[in-house]
């Protein structure tokens, strides 16, 4: 089995270099960063020549693509106009911010219908990605399959169709898969994760996977309930985290970690996954 693709999240709060070279100690080649706060919509002023110093790191040390996060806040859906138009503003802005890095991930949770239903939902996610997306833009943005708690668009492989088919420039469009999301909102991916995979490509197609979330669940198939454990530590178990770093369809895409977890638990977590790839 080919090298992993495999990496964490990490804090912006020393810069783009820091991170790569954190990434770097703890056996990752790629990562994952939140582009301003997550719980709120502040972002840093952007430092051009610390973005040109990650670049030339990443090149030098065989990076796979980054997964940059937009902020938990931004509801593209929204019931409040002001939050769908806050929503549309910092997609556009993370946007243009992440053209310092060409050629990486934005990911996004498609958001919440806050009792308006999944129709409008929908229809609000592709009227706010048509406002945003332009061609040219070198950021692919990545829906994020959702484990359908509450009111959240993007539980079902079919919904996150519908988001790309009512895109106009769904060229820019991919899907990130979160193991934890995905068992919690009913696909099985513990007892068949390639009957999943194929539901995936026949509902949505296995082009439109660019990037992976691994993190064990605390709760039992279709819960609904999106908590996060510690790889092998919940109900998807370490046969299933072996069965996903060793298929070979889901081979060279980057995979971050979201598990609870501090550096020290990363770098395990990553050891341990790279050698479940290299014994498969």
């Amino acid at each position: 089995m080919a090298r992993i693709t495999i990496g964490c999240h990490l804090s912006t709060s020393d810069g783009y270099e820091a991170m790569g070279k954190t990434a770097l100690a703890i056996g990752a080649d790629t990562f994952a960063f939140f582009t301003r706060n997550p719980r709120g919509g502040n972002a840093k002023p952007l430092d051009a020549a610390d973005a040109a110093a990650l670049r030339a790191l990443m090149e030098a040390n065989g990076f796979g693509c980054l997964v940059a996060h937009a902020p938990y806040t931004m509801n593209l859906c929204s019931a409040k106009p002001e939050t769908v138009e806050f929503a549309r503003r910092t997609m556009a802005g993370d946007l243009e911010r992440m053209e310092s890095l060409p050629g990486n991930y934005y990911n996004f949770h498609p958001g919440s219908h806050v009792k308006q239903g999944a129709d409008v939902g929908v229809r609000l996610i592709c009227e706010g990605l048509n406002e945003v997306l332009e061609p040219g833009i070198r950021t692919t943005v990545l829906l994020e399959t959702m484990a359908g708690k509450g009111s959240e668009v993007g539980r079902s492989f079919e919904e996150l169709a519908r988001i790309i088919d009512g895109t106009d420039h769904d060229e820019l469009l991919g899907v990130c898969l979160d193991t934890c999301h995905v068992a919690d909102g009913g696909y099985d991916i513990v007892s068949d994760l390639d009957g999943v995979l194929d539901e995936f490509d026949r509902v949505v197609g296995l082009d439109r996977l660019r990037a992976l979330h691994l993190n064990d669940s605390k709760n039992p198939l279709g819960s609904h309930k999106d908590r996060h454990e510690k790889i092998g530590e919940g109900t998807l178990g370490l046969a299933t985290f072996r069965a996903v770093v060793s298929n070979p369809r889901l081979a060279g895409l980057p995979m971050i970690l979201e598990t609870p977890n501090d550096l020290p638990g990363y770098a395990a977590e990553i050891a341990l996954l790279r050698k479940m790839a290299q014994e498969a």
